[in-house]
């Protein structure tokens, strides 16, 4: 008897484990088998943030998925609506146009298969130029400068014109990746880069390391003329963010929150909020504007529905979300 219990006891132990293997397959049978994240140009922190977050992500759930370049927050909200991606990046701004059916790459379409996330941080609209060109405030700016926005149809080549022709600027409108656009500034090629990207920006950096450049600041009565104006909110871009500010910047920003298709599967949708939410620390040593990608920052989204599995797990953690912000 004494050898019969024991075999009993290891026969049942390992059957309960099978058990509780076969119910945490069935649980992902629904999952995708791989995924991609909609990010923007090389060289922009759209890029670096969401591949960093996609090999995270593919690590921590053990599904293949990767980042890929794309015009950026217009182009991604297209792409996670057809399904063409799972993942996206956007800006409020972009979000509700798309949501209203005034997105400029689908005029009419209300696209409505795309949900929230999580937020991510806020993007700065800011200003550089070469120190030699005598560039240091938007008055500045001579009549017929080269501005480049960015990419066609990103949050920057969406909203920045617009700003600045607001401000009386007038200017020849160049678009392009970031990496690119800096090299161009540095090469004489263009008079100023108008940015929206999360800070610091890997091109201001680079290009802080090669030349001296000037971080061109809002006045006051400026970001009260655009505030008025414009979905945007004041923000400040701390002196330590470049070697080149010595002291605090202001600025205005966009909130920037991560997409995906509503008809992902809510359990999947769950763990991939989950390990995001819960994981702050790996977050901000993909990129250190995740500091602000904390679940406290979901009240900043007013305007896409959450996918259910992430709503789920707010919920479950305290933070409440209305019946109508959920799809």
């Amino acid at each position: 008897m004494r050898n019969t219990m024991p075999k009993t006891i290891a026969l049942l132990v390992a059957g309960s484990a099978l058990l509780a293997a076969g119910t945490a397959h069935a649980d992902r049978s629904d999952w995708p088998n791989n995924f991609t994240v909609g990010t923007a140009s090389q060289g922009g922190t759209y890029f670096v943030y969401g591949s960093g977050w996609a090999n995270f992500i593919a690590d921590e759930l053990d599904v293949s998925g990767g980042g890929e370049v794309t015009g950026g927050p217009t182009q991604n909200l297209a792409l996670v609506h057809s399904g063409d991606m799972a993942f996206g990046l956007t800006t409020m701004g972009p979000a509700s146009d798309a949501v209203k059916g005034e997105s400029p790459l689908a005029p009419g379409l209300k696209m409505d298969n795309v949900c929230a996330l999580f937020p991510m941080y806020e993007t700065p609209f800011s200003i550089a130029a070469l120190s030699s060109s005598g560039i240091e405030s938007i008055s500045d700016i001579p009549a017929g400068a080269r501005i480049g926005f960015g990419p066609a149809a990103s949050t920057s080549d969406t909203y920045f014109p617009a700003i600045l022709e607001t401000l009386g600027v007038e200017f020849d409108r160049r678009n392009g990746g970031w990496s690119d656009l800096g090299g161009q500034l540095q090469d004489g090629l263009l008079d100023v880069i108008a940015f929206a990207a999360g800070i610091p920006i890997p091109a201001v950096s680079q290009l802080e390391v090669q030349t001296d450049v000037n971080i061109i600041e809002f006045t006051e009565e400026e970001m009260a003329t655009v505030l008025e104006s414009f979905p945007v909110a004041e923000f400040t871009i701390p002196a330590s963010t470049y070697t080149t500010l010595e002291e605090d910047a202001r600025a205005v920003s966009m909130w920037n929150f991560a997409i995906a298709g509503c008809d992902l599967p809510e359990d999947f949708i769950y763990e991939v909020t989950k390990a995001t939410m819960e994981n702050n620390e790996r977050m901000r040593s993909v990129h250190r504007s995740a500091e602000t990608t904390i679940p406290e920052n979901i009240v900043h989204n007013n305007v896409l529905p959450f996918h259910p599995g992430a709503a789920r797990w707010y919920e479950e953690n305290g933070y409440d979300i209305a019946d109508d912000m959920i799809n």
